[in-house]
């Protein structure tokens, strides 16, 4: 059963039971009250007729029990009663009775202790009557009146009243009904609106949302819903985007793996076959001595990446213008060779680093701006300190890098310009190298590059101030 239906039949009973109780406590008391009053009105005439009927036989010249009739049809005629009947002590010596509806005779009869013994009884066709028994001492006798006054139309109209009850309840219930449904599905609304989205939701349609139509609780769920939808959204997405990720790591990878360890192969097969001259065995080993090279820097990289991500690393206290001065000092003539101008520009300061990852750090962005110059150029370092820790600049003067290229450098085995960089020997792991030491420091890494001008990185660590 849906909840909709539910609530209708919840609501129905309710008014049901409601309007039940309430209708028949309201046609019970006013009946009751009707026939008490016609009760009091009753036996206040037989009270009336009774007190006539002593007054008569005191005041007779001879008492006589026809003294007694003949009072009683004057009474009658006048309206004192629906039914009279004179008895003695024996039921069956009836001295007068007035047959015009045909009255039973009541089987209780009241002691003779002076009250008044009331009782409903029904004639022959269905009528109903309120019967008034009491004994009178007369002429000597010992007497019994008997009235009837009748009632039927308070039943008659209790019995309208019921009728008109059970026409005006399934009115109401219809009517209920509808109403009670209308309001149900109202009410249920948001929650048909849930169950859509969540269907929605599991076909694979992510973007779909729930309207928020209140600001009650059913709209605060909705809107729950929503902002969870919309947070599952997300990781779903960074866990495709990180799925892709790691799909393009392994296909680059095999790639990088798979070209000089092919040639490594087919050179090794030609020198193990003694098919090369002495200069050609050479060639061959010098390949085979740089590709090998190359895999190995390629494995110490990404061994260092997986560390990094793995492990923290415990900050100490270092002066940043000390270790850009001596990477500078080191590296200036190897880079002169090259027709590389390599200058820097410190600020003295300390601040919580790890030394190492940040000479590693330096070299990497270095041999990055040393690749993207064919023809020389300037390289210009500059360290400052900041209120959290310090910022490392490295400037050239190389080709640059496109705008929608930017985003996508740090990715491991990520390269602009491919075929340049396998020939310089780069294999795309070290600016990723460098984004992890700068998480280690809690900073970050970012780029401004424009084509033809150069490049700059900046490395914000904020390890700390000291």
């Amino acid at each position: 059963m849906k909840f909709r239906l539910k609530i209708t039949v919840c609501m129905l009973w309710l008014m049901a039971i409601a309007f039940g109780i309430g209708s028949s406590l309201l046609i019970m008391l006013g009946f009751s009250g009707n026939f008490q009053r016609a009760e009091n009105s009753a036996l206040n005439s037989y009270k009336m007729v009774l007190n006539t009927l002593r007054m008569v036989d005191q005041t007779g010249p001879v008492p006589d029990h026809s003294n007694l009739s003949q009072a009683l049809v004057q009474l009658s005629s006048q309206g004192g009663g629906g039914w009279s009947a004179i008895r003695l002590g024996d039921e069956s010596s009836v001295l007068y009775e007035d047959n015009s509806i045909g009255a039973e005779l009541t089987k209780n009869l009241p002691e003779n202790d002076g009250k008044c013994g009331i009782s409903v009884i029904s004639d022959a066709s269905g009528g109903r009557h309120i019967k008034i028994s009491a004994y009178l001492s007369a002429a000597g006798d010992n007497l019994r009146l008997d009235q009837c006054y009748d009632i039927t139309p308070l039943y008659a109209q209790r019995n309208e009243q019921l009728r008109i009850y059970r026409h005006v309840f399934l009115i109401m219930a219809a009517a209920g009904g509808i109403l009670s449904w209308a309001l149900a599905y109202w009410l249920t609304r948001p929650l048909s609106a849930l169950s859509k989205a969540s269907k929605r939701f599991a076909e694979g349609n992510l973007a779909y949302r729930a309207e928020v139509r209140s600001q009650d609780e059913l709209g605060v769920l909705t809107g729950d819903f929503n902002a969870m939808a919309e947070k599952l959204e997300e990781n779903i997405a960074t866990i495709q985007e990180s799925a892709a990720r790691q799909e393009t790591f392994m296909g680059n990878f095999a790639h990088e793996m798979k070209n000089p360890m092919t040639s490594i192969i087919g050179y090794a097969e030609l020198i193990r076959a003694q098919m090369l001259d002495e200069r050609e065995q050479m060639d061959a080993a010098n390949y085979i001595f740089s590709e090998g090279k190359r895999l190995e820097s390629l494995s110490l990289k990404l061994l260092d990446i997986l560390v990094l991500k793995k492990n923290e690393v415990k900050l100490q206290p270092a002066k940043p213008a000390q270790i850009v001065g001596s990477m500078v000092q080191h590296l200036q003539r190897v880079y002169e060779e090259k027709g590389i101008v390599l200058r820097c520009r410190t600020e003295d300061g300390w601040c919580m680093l790890e030394p190492d990852l940040v000479k590693s750090l330096l070299v990497n962005l270095l041999d990055n701006a040393r690749k993207a110059m064919d023809r020389g150029g300037n390289i210009f370092i500059v360290s400052e300190m900041t209120d959290e820790g310090c910022v490392i600049r490295v400037h050239d003067t190389g080709r640059g890098i496109p705008p929608e290229e930017l985003s996508k450098i740090t990715e491991a085995f990520y390269r602009v310009d491919k075929s340049r960089s396998r020939a310089q020997g780069g294999v795309g792991l070290g600016l990723a190298l460098c984004n992890e030491i700068v998480k280690l420091h809690n900073g970050t890494l970012s780029f401004e590059s424009r084509i033809g001008n150069g490049t700059c990185v900046t490395a914000e660590l904020k390890g700390g101030r000291i």
